[in-house]
């Protein structure tokens, strides 16, 4: 085994260049079998049974009716469910008691599991849950969230709660100009094309779940304490994986099929429907956000406060860290965040891209827009004007800080010196025009990870590490990087992943997926070439080289590390329909060392399409008489289409990362920062009407007007 440095090995140069996916032709032509789709002999299916009312308990099941139905295996419920255990801190923390299905008679939310229906056939399966007749003493509920809720409290999740130095209130009185300012955006699901799907099965004493997750190691873990079983007793296998976004962790379904499979002594698999997805597997909490800016006559801050408010779940306590993006983007003399949380009756929110930083920047940056305005100040100069020589509230050195090049060579590239300031001045028929601009941060960690690189006799090699492509391109990233690593090229490297045979690895999230397990991989290549140099000769079975990063990612320096942007953005307004069009928008970000410029884009892309959609339509609306959703599907949660979306770019600027071995930072959420923030702007540039809650519908521009 090795332990993993810093160092960098020589390259032949795969990293950097454009490459297509390497199981590109599996997944057009079918051959790539999705968590649904892999068979087993002998496979039952699961159909879960969801609460009608917010709030109460389960008085009774009828079990018997259904029992009797075609092909009707079992009904688990609290009343004949097996035990498992959620006393423990798991990989990211305490677990969410809704995965723990069926503990209890209580319903917490609407959408709440109460009974998973098991048959021979999915269709039985679904005829009999439908059929379940469930009795509930119903209680009174409360499902709205409100920015003066008198509940609600500060909490940390993964950052202190609040911070804060300097005298707010007086450096906003010495201020020349201020602005105090509320900023709401909904509730936003991720709404990935393939839906949540798990299938546990019994083999010979050791429990195999083959799942659509973010992480094999984590979902192993976290099954395994559950289940009070060792980890060596439990295999998770995860090859392809449909687009996660934060929700593909350990949910209800993978409980339940292990449950089912325990009392069955079959296989069993579970399937979530897309309505049963906007109750079970997590989604971003709405937001209620002030932001306070104060700064001399120059532009210069005084006084910065960001404070944000999300919902929880009665069960979970999870933090929507929005106040989070102004300790890193701008620093003040009196400067203060807090982030604050009220539990309702509505289910648990999650991870969902750029936690935080989404809905965190669309107010930061909305409110720094405004500040320019009463500055007389371009936004672009304004935020130039503001950069932090250190974190503004850590106090460390940034490892880089390229956002000023991002601003540079976007206001080259979209033409902003020629923007007429004044708002609603410009008209193309019936449209009124305008642009607008937004900075964009990202943290850019890394995690642990153990990887296998294997010499096979015939001169290929075998990366194995339990990572997970969830549609970003790291499998492909991780053939460049072991090619480099290597001195080979791609087509002679195999990289197999979504095992938790292989070792702990960190998950797909956080913008940390491939920078760590591309660490692991460099440097269980690095020591396996050094040991081929030596002559050593390959036996049949290959020579393997076991690395892991724990140490190394331990001993780096404390330093802010993040990748940064700055997104542009074109609109036209029809202030007599209300109708907002994007025509066209660029993003420049500096995001460390590109893998593959090819993947990379793609994600890019991907994250400025969602700020659109971010922007302009997604919106889940809970209804306040019964706790539950509004059109809970894609027909009632509007997304970006193809029409929305107009002519993207993407690109970047040098920036590498000096303490990564490869230079990677990570892009798999920084082109969702600050996206909707530029098209907002936009939008007041347009009309000369400030939008302060999200989504701009065509009845909200229409209630506010415009320049005719």
């Amino acid at each position: 085994m090795t332990t993993a440095t810093t160092g960098r090995t020589a390259s032949r140069g795969a990293v950097g260049t454009a490459h297509t996916r390497v199981e590109g032709r599996a997944k057009v032509t079918g051959a790539a079998r999705y968590s649904g789709e892999i068979p087993f002999a002998g496979l039952a299916h699961g159909w879960l049974v969801l609460s009608t009312v917010a709030r109460g308990r389960v008085r009774a099941v009828e079990t018997d009716p259904v029992l009797a139905m075609p092909g009707v295996l079992t009904v688990l419920h609290h009343g004949n469910a097996p035990r498992v255990d959620t006393d423990y801190v798991g990989m990211l923390g305490v677990p969410d008691p809704t995965a723990a299905a069926f503990q209890h008679d209580r319903v917490e939310h609407a959408g709440w599991p109460v009974a998973l229906v098991v048959a021979e056939t999915p269709e039985q399966a679904r005829e009999a849950a439908e059929s379940l007749v469930v009795h509930y003493d119903e209680e009174p509920h409360d499902s709205t969230l409100a920015a003066d809720h008198p509940d609600a409290y500060p909490a940390d999740g993964h950052m202190p709660a609040v911070t804060e130095k300097g005298d707010l209130e007086a450096g906003l009185a010495a201020s020349a100009h201020v602005v105090d300012a509320e900023y709401t955006t909904p509730e936003e699901h991720h709404s990935m094309m393939e839906p949540h799907a798990a299938a546990a099965r019994w083999d010979g004493g050791r429990l195999e779940v083959v799942d659509s997750n973010q992480g094999a190691t984590w979902v192993q873990g976290e099954l395994a304490k559950m289940f009070s079983l060792d980890e060596s007793a439990v295999r998770v296998r995860s090859e392809h994986i449909g687009g996660g976004f934060g929700s593909k962790g350990v949910r209800v379904h993978q409980v339940t099929a292990v449950m089912a499979a325990t009392v069955l002594q079959r296989p069993v698999r579970v399937v979530l429907t897309r309505r049963q997805m906007f109750s079970l597997v997590g989604y971003r909490s709405p937001t209620a956000q002030r932001v306070r800016l104060g700064a001399d006559a120059d532009g210069r801050l005084r006084a910065l406060e960001h404070s944000s408010l999300n919902q929880t779940s009665r069960v979970y306590e999870f933090v929507e860290p929005s106040a989070g993006v102004a300790r890193v983007m701008y620093d003040a003399d009196a400067h203060r965040t807090a982030n604050h949380v009220v539990r309702l009756d509505v289910p648990s929110p999650t991870w969902m891209r750029a936690p935080g930083e989404a809905p965190g920047s669309f107010a930061l940056e909305a409110a720094l827009d405004e500040l320019a305005e009463k500055c007389g100040i371009d936004p672009i100069e304004l935020r130039l004007r503001n950069e932090p020589e250190t974190g503004p509230v850590s106090g460390l050195p940034f490892s880089s800080r390229n956002l000023a090049a991002c601003f540079r060579e976007g206001a080259r590239r979209f033409g902003w010196a020629d923007r007429d300031p004044r708002p609603g001045v410009r008209r193309e028929g019936r449209w009124l025009l305008g642009t607008g601009t937004a900075a964009a941060s990202f943290g850019a960690g890394a995690g642990p990870s153990t990887a296998l690189v294997t010499a096979e006799a015939d001169g290929t090699y075998t990366v194995r590490i339990a990572a997970a492509d969830i549609g970003t391109g790291a499998r492909t990233a991780l053939t460049l990087v072991a090619a480099d690593a290597l001195d080979t090229t791609p087509d002679r490297v195999r990289v197999r992943i979504g095992d938790s045979d292989f070792g702990p690895a960190m998950i797909a999230g956080g913008s940390m997926g491939t920078r760590s397990w591309a660490w692991a991989v460099n440097a269980a290549a690095a020591e396996l070439r050094e040991r081929l140099a030596l002559g050593t000769s390959i036996p049949p079975e290959g020579i393997t080289v076991r690395s892991d990063t724990t140490e190394a990612i331990q001993s780096l320096a404390q330093k802010e590390r993040h990748s940064f942007g700055a997104q542009f953005a074109e609109v036209a307004v029809d202030t007599a329909t209300g109708e907002v069009r994007v025509r066209r928008m660029l993003g420049i970000f500096a995001a460390g060392r590109i893998v593959n410029p090819l993947t990379a884009r793609n994600q890019l892309l991907g994250g400025m399409t969602w700020g659109i959609s971010m922007a302009l339509h997604e919106e889940a609306v809970r209804d306040r008489s019964f706790g539950g959703h509004y059109g809970p599907d894609l027909a009632g949660y509007h997304v970006a289409t193809h029409a929305d979306v107009p002519r993207l770019e993407a690109d970047w600027v040098a920036d590498d990362d000096p303490d990564d071995p490869v230079g990677i930072k990570g892009v798999g959420e920084i082109g969702i920062v600050g996206a909707a923030a530029a098209v907002t702007n936009a939008v007041w540039h347009a009309t000369g009407v400030r939008h302060r809650a999200l989504p701009i519908r065509p009845d909200r521009v229409l209630r506010a007007g415009g320049h005719a």
